[in-house]
This record gives structure tokens, sequence and C-alpha cells, in this order.
């Protein structure tokens, strides 16, 4: 009696995984035109891209061109929505915590994704697992300009003179654990010289104190500091990228001096984790058209900007990457997380 209660509970526990089986095919079976469905509609209406940056800077200039563009081939309106502070977290938690739809996405950040969880002991996100790569947008490499009374004219100069004088130049920054500062720590570190760290909390206070010589250097974006070099009010010594820049071909790279020493600023744009791939393969492919318009080329190349198309993996492999690379610039410079 005992084995046949036995037999028969095996039979229905059988019929059971049966019936979950097909019914789960089924289930896939239903969600995978839903899926591709969901594609072909989207967007059915207004997306909005979140900034991390306030309303004028380079980031935000280049995430309305982007909402432009995009706007103007889905016929829907592509709006932007300036999420400034801390640390960049308030933006990148908004897009974190909202619905993989692909109608909420973030220009997400160098700053946001690889120094965020260097330099912050709690972070309300975690850029590898909450976030849907989508595409780089453009890297810039900054600059390493100073004060035009300087005599310096190549970074050889400048190391000479910080080697002599050790501790006397200062450098400007818009803040510990910024771009701008984890670069001109490893400038010192790999240079071996003592440059003291003055932080701002502003570009623009920052190159106004470099323009009259109360700081003598920087590592500066090139929108902010190209114009004034072009006026003649600061001096350019190099740029951080692996390669001369095609607006500044004749101006030296650091590595040319200090080889190995490469550091690029980087944008790219990411929607949440679980967006469906029908959705960010639609998304991937205009974010990329766009980015290999000859007028998209032609708006940004004067202020040092190189675009970035690339794949998701691509993206999802550079954050991976530079993670750890910036952690060694972080414990070298002595930077605690707060």
């Amino acid at each position: 009696m005992t084995k046949r209660l036995s037999r028969n509970a095996q039979n229905v526990d059988g019929h059971r995984r049966a019936a979950l089986v097909v019914t789960l095919a089924a289930a896939l079976a239903a969600w995978q035109p839903a899926a591709a469905q969901d594609a072909a509609d989207y967007p059915s209406k207004p997306i909005k891209i979140v900034s991390p940056h306030a309303a004028g800077g380079l980031g935000d200039t280049f995430a309305r061109y982007i909402a432009q563009q995009l706007a103007s081939t889905f016929g829907q309106p592509v709006i932007v929505e300036n999420r400034p502070g801390a640390s960049q977290t308030i933006a990148a938690e908004t897009v974190a915590k909202s619905p993989p739809d692909g109608y909420t996405l973030l220009i997400a950040t160098q700053s946001a994704m690889v120094f965020n969880p260097l330099l912050r002991k709690q972070l309300p996100y975690d850029p590898l697992k909450d976030f849907t790569p989508i595409s780089m947008l453009f890297d810039t490499p900054t600059y390493l300009v100073v004060n035009k009374a300087l005599p310096m004219r190549t970074v050889a100069d400048l190391i000479a003179a910080a080697k002599v004088s050790p501790g006397k130049f200062t450098y400007a920054s818009l803040g510990t654990g910024s771009s701008h500062h984890l670069l001109a720590e490893m400038f010192k570190k790999q240079a071996g010289v003592d440059i003291l760290h003055v932080p701002y909390k502003g570009s623009s206070n920052a190159s106004t104190d470099l323009i009259a010589g109360q700081v003598d250097m920087m590592f500066e974006g090139g929108a902010s500091s190209l114009p004034h070099v072009r006026a003649g009010k600061l001096t350019a010594l190099a740029s951080t990228g692996e390669k001369r820049t095609e607006i500044m071909p004749d101006l030296p790279t650091v590595s040319e001096t200090l080889p190995g020493f490469s550091a690029n600023v980087w944008f790219a744009l990411s929607g949440p984790a679980g967006l469906p791939a029908p959705i960010v393969a639609k998304l991937n492919r205009e974010v990329v058209r766009i980015l290999k318009q000859p007028a998209t080329h032609d708006k940004f190349v004067d202020i040092g900007v190189e675009l970035l198309p690339s794949t998701p993996k691509e993206m999802a492999d550079r954050i991976r990457t530079e993670i750890p690379e910036w952690r060694t610039v972080v414990m070298a410079a002595g930077i605690q997380p707060e």
C-alpha cells in the first residue's frame, strides 16, 4: 500500500513538473514576441534623460544635443532633467531606482561610475549591478595648464622646477576625489614631485585664481581651459590623452614625458538594470548613428571632445577595468573614503 501511494505521489509530481515546464515554455514564448513588440513601439511617450550636471556645462550641453537628435528620430519629446549634487549620486540613484522601461536614462560619467565607488563608504547604487550600459558618448583629455607668469613651457620644465623646490608649487582641483585631484596625484607619483593641493568648490573660482596667480597649475577640461589658453591667459603644457588632440595637434601629451601617463574623462548613456535587450539595441543603434554624424563632430571638436560610439559591452568593460586602476591611484594618494 505504501509503495503504491509512493508511486502515485511520484506520478503526481511528474505531472506537476511536466505542467510547470509547459507553462514556463508558454510564458517564454509569449514574452519574446511581447518584448519585440515593446521595442517596435518604443518610444510611445516622452523619454527623460537625467543629467548629473548643472545647466550650461559640457555634460549638460552634450546631453541636450543627444536629446534633440533622439527626439527628431523617435518623434517623441526627449527631456533633459538636471539633478546635480552629492557628487552625482542624486542623478545616478534616481535612474537606478526607475522602472527599466527605457523612459528614464542617465548621463553616466566616470565620476559616478568609477570614482564614487572608491571614494564613498556608502553608495546608494552599484555601478555594475544597478545599470544597463547603452553606449559611451565621448571622452576628453584634460589639459595641464599653468599660470602665464611661470617660466615653464613643457612638462619637463615643470618637473625640473618642482624637484628643485619641493612643496613650493600649488595645483587647483574641484575638491578631494575629483578627477582634477586624482590626475594631479597620479602626476605627482609618476613624476616624483611634491606639489601642494588647493581644493575649490567650482571650476570658475579655480580658473580665476589660476589666472591671477593664486595657484600655479591645474588639470582642467578643454571646455574650461582652452578659451583661456587661446586668449593668452594660461599656458598649456600638455594634454592627458593617449594621443595628441585633433584641436591642438602641436601640444604634446603628458605621456611623451612620463610614459604610461594617460587619463581621459568620459561620459556615457545608461538605463536602469533590467532594461530589455531590444530597447537597449534600439537606443544603442540611434546613439551610435548620432555620434558618427559629421555635424556632431563639427559641433564639439573645438573643445577637445573625442566622440566614442561603442557597444554596451565595451562600455561595461571600461567601467570594470577602470575601477581597479583608479583604486591604485586613490590608495597611493592616501585618500580615505568618506
